[in-house]
């Protein structure tokens, strides 16, 4: 593939920086240094404190969470209106930056509809499930220059559940495997990682673990901590313990000592990044079975109902007797950064392709685009 200039689009509600907040945030940050390593020129819109480690174009000075914290702010106007504002000029600035393609890998209605009516060529991923205002505006937006990438065939469905148009594309995420070394044995122990808060379920997997008689470390930033002293540190203790919010290197070493994973997640899960980082590592995965954790994890887990710790327990002593080549393998050959790459060139190659092509105009009414001066509400 030819060198393009490629605009990276990211989620502003944390900094694309490590140690990472979550997934989203460590797929932009893989994704601009892996395109850079490809020969691209690729410029990174997000916030001002972030570390792509190439040019960055700040859509706010700093991440929104800060000021404006998602479980207290989520859909109220001012944190609506904040992000509009922001988005207004970023997407000002991509329209008029002369890019081969944008990826637009936020969460935000204004740059696909932009891409649909100005005929700009976009990829827009979509990491999480469907909600009404983005899923409105991504139904909208399809066209031969305007393109989306979804993580699982669960995400597919649960963004057209009439049927997905042919500018969709099933891509699922893509890890750096050296940074997830293979571990040929573990120590008997068992690991949980993620975001703390209730919908990914480390309550859960503290529950279960205490039926198991596992002993069980959990790693990441404390999201909600309203949620960590209500549910979660009553069932810490001598075996059950926090392990803290780790860098990359020393999470992926605390990983791949353990022998099994718990993955919980209580919401309509897109795919489990954390999942095929510890797959990588050898471990098995103990899971709750949500949205596509099955489709993901495939033989490289057992599963159980979610809110059922003693099934998950179960889940789990069975989930140990698999062996730990079986994970390894499924990363390397569905879930790799070089497969996620040259998937994603394609998508490329397909909506400039697409700039040829024709296509019904918008209508005004449907979209409730103003002129191009205006916001695109």
């Amino acid at each position: 593939m030819n060198p393009l200039r490629i605009a990276v689009l990211s989620h502003v509600r944390y900094p694309i920086a490590r140690p990472f907040m979550g997934g989203m945030e460590a797929h932009s940050w893989h994704l601009v240094r892996g395109l850079r390593a490809r020969g691209h020129d690729v410029t990174l819109f997000a916030t001002g404190d972030s570390d792509g480690e190439v040019p960055l174009w700040p859509i706010l000075e700093e991440h929104y969470d800060r000021a404006y914290p998602w479980h207290r702010f989520n859909g109220t106007p001012e944190l609506t209106q904040y992000l509009d504002l922001a988005f207004e000029q970023a997407v000002t600035a991509l329209r008029e930056g002369g890019y081969d393609v944008i990826h637009n890998n936020c969460l935000h209605r204004f740059p696909p509809r932009m891409a649909r009516r100005d005929r700009v060529p976009m990829v827009t991923s979509l990491h999480v499930p469907p909600f009404p205002v983005l899923q409105r505006a991504v139904h909208d937006s399809a066209a031969p220059w305007s393109h989306f990438t979804i993580c699982s065939e669960r995400q597919r469905h649960a963004w057209w559940p009439d049927g997905a148009p042919n500018e969709t594309h099933v891509v699922p995420n893509g890890i750096d495997l050296g940074e997830w070394p293979f571990s040929a044995r573990g120590d008997g122990s068992a690991v949980w990682a993620g975001r703390i808060t209730a919908t990914k379920g480390p309550h859960l997997a503290a529950q279960a673990a205490r039926i198991a008689g596992l002993p069980l470390t959990l790693f990441g930033p404390i999201e909600h901590q309203g949620y960590f002293d209500a549910e979660l540190r009553p069932l810490l203790g001598p075996s059950i313990r926090y392990g803290g919010h780790l860098s990359n290197a020393d999470l992926a070493a605390a990983i791949a000592r353990a022998s099994i994973l718990f993955f919980t997640p209580l919401w309509d899960e897109p795919f489990g990044l954390v999942a095929i980082e510890a797959m990588a590592c050898g471990l098995a995965v103990a899971a709750t079975d949500m949205g596509a954790v099955r489709e993901v994890i495939g033989p490289a887990g057992r599963f159980a109902a979610p809110g059922d710790p003693a099934a998950l327990a179960r889940a789990a002593k069975e989930a140990l007797e698999i062996p730990r080549e079986i994970p390894r393998d499924r990363v390397e050959r569905h879930y790799s950064l070089k497969i996620m790459l040259d998937s994603l060139e394609r998508t490329y190659d397909a909506a400039r392709d697409g700039m040829t092509a024709s296509a019904p105009p918008v209508a005004f009414e449907q979209v409730k685009l103003p002129a191009r001066q205006g916001s695109l509400r």
